[in-house]
């Protein structure tokens, strides 16, 4: 949409603080008040708006989106978003290994297993592993675990926790990362682990690069959300 607005500025409001345009004060896509936590977060969505040209494009402003999606769709929702994300503690990523080639065995037990040590200690989450694709359940304990982990969460963190499992398709990689455990790097590395080793024997198609790089840049912006958050 063409741009309808000359002025942003940051306003406080009751429980936070708010972005104006042209004195209005700004609204989700479901039209709740946007109000945010902090006044970082605030005036880094202000500069997401005052960077807009003659037109208006939502895809350049992804803290805008995050911060929406987590007025308008997590926090009246709270205990049904952590149960879709506890879900994904049955089928945990880091669980299933390679029966084969040995340099990838060795590989995901390298890199993988801290993190499930980690979780284990952290969370007293216990999870076992599994050889190749075959599911193994998870005990009920462990999964229990994960879900008062992801249950301790305030709709912010819970919104970063979501879209990173939505990025890695792990529970344990997206309670690292929002714990500060994992940096964007490290965990896109780390989900990508059997890619890059793919990769490192095969070569890489530009379509894929691009996937990649676009996935490299949502868990940065996941991570500067946090940041300003807690600011």
């Amino acid at each position: 949409m063409k741009r309808f607005y000359k002025q942003v500025a940051v306003v406080p409001v009751d429980g936070g603080w708010s972005i104006a345009l042209d004195g209005r004060s700004m609204r989700t896509p479901a039209k709740l008040p946007l109000t945010l936590p902090s006044r970082p977060l605030a005036d880094a969505i202000a500069a997401e708006w005052e960077a807009q040209g003659e037109e208006v494009k939502p895809q350049t402003m992804p803290l805008t989106q995050l911060s929406s999606t987590c007025l308008d769709g997590i926090i009246d929702r709270m205990s049904d978003v952590a149960a879709a994300a506890a879900e994904y503690g049955g089928s945990e990523l880091l669980c299933y290994r390679a029966e084969e080639p040995p340099a990838l065995v060795e590989r995901q037990a390298q890199f993988w297993q801290p993190l499930l040590d980690w979780v284990a200690q952290r969370h007293d989450a216990h999870l076992v592993l599994a050889a190749g694709i075959i599911h193994k359940p998870q005990s009920p304990q462990a999964l229990k675990a994960l879900r008062t982990a992801i249950d301790a969460l305030n709709p912010w963190h819970l919104t970063a926790l979501q879209n990173v499992i939505g990025i890695t398709g792990s529970l344990v990689l997206a309670l690292a990362f929002v714990e500060g455990r994992l940096t964007p790097e490290e965990t896109f590395d780390l989900a990508q682990l059997d890619e890059n080793y793919q990769i490192e024997q095969w070569g890489e198609d530009w379509e894929a690069a691009d996937r990649r790089n676009n996935q490299r840049a949502d868990l940065a912006i996941t991570r500067q959300f946090l940041d300003l958050v807690a600011a």
